[in-house]
């Protein structure tokens, strides 16, 4: 006869628990870092190495490799005790974040006033790496309309008034060149939509600081190049009454690409 089969049952965990309830500790060192981080809370800012074991499930040998690491770029301190509670390091990327929050207050002001007076759509577009990312928009209220979302990533290569800005001023060719250096903008007509028709014009802070293109975009039939130039003036004059700057300044230098 043959004999049955038997299986033998997987051994606990070393604390009684099913592996399913106990974290599990990202593979990339770096992923590894931001677990880390992400344990402190309002409720639990200083931890002990083994508190920050248990929430992070990392051992302690790579825990505290880890945590010397970011001893070391201020992003966790030590107390005298052996407890730890998030870096000074912290508060400069959190004071980063506040300014780029910041922007947004100044920016989207601008976003409303120029689509209240165009018609159209106007959004604000920054260049991350090879592709421009919405980051601020004011849509049209009309029904036919070119719809824009926040967070949309575009790749500069599908073109557009506002890819041409942007490659521009970060150190990119652009067929748009020779119009942006002698008028100020780019200006395209069903270039990457169809039937869709775009003006956008740089963004540079008060400090000479390069921010990204601000674009008006409306359907070609109605937003022709009279349309344009006159979005482009107003986007000029609104930029300026938040202390924006829509040309660079006499000492900015154009990146190398």
């Amino acid at each position: 006869m043959k004999k049955a089969k038997t299986t033998t049952a997987a051994p606990p965990t070393s604390n009684g628990q099913d592996d399913d309830t106990t974290p599990r500790p990202p593979a990339g060192v770096l992923e590894r870092g931001i677990s880390i981080l992400e344990c402190f809370r309002e409720d639990r800012l200083r931890m002990s190495l083994r508190e920050l074991a248990e929430c992070s499930g990392l051992d302690k040998a790579t825990l505290l490799r880890l945590l010397g690491v970011l001893l070391r770029a201020r992003m966790v301190h030590r107390f005298e005790n052996g407890s730890y509670a998030p870096g000074p390091a912290l508060l400069h990327m959190g004071m980063l974040y506040r300014s780029t929050f910041d922007l947004g207050t100044r920016l989207q002001p601008v976003l409303h006033a120029v689509m209240e007076q165009t018609g159209e759509t106007v959004a604000f577009y920054i260049r991350s790496g090879d592709d421009r990312v919405c980051l601020y928009r004011e849509n049209t209220l009309k029904e036919v309309r070119h719809h824009v979302e926040v967070g949309t990533r575009i790749p500069l290569k599908a073109g557009g008034s506002s890819a041409h800005i942007l490659l521009s001023f970060t150190g990119s060719a652009t067929p748009h060149q020779a119009e942006i250096d002698a008028k100020g903008y780019a200006m395209t007509r069903a270039e990457r939509v169809d039937e869709m028709a775009s003006v956008a014009l740089p963004v540079f802070d008060g400090d000479g600081t390069f921010l990204g293109a601000m674009v008006v975009i409306g359907l070609a039939s109605r937003h022709n190049v009279v349309a344009q130039r006159k979005a482009a003036d107003i986007v000029r004059r609104e930029l300026a009454l938040q202390g924006f700057v829509s040309a660079p300044p006499s000492n900015w230098r154009r990146p190398a690409a």
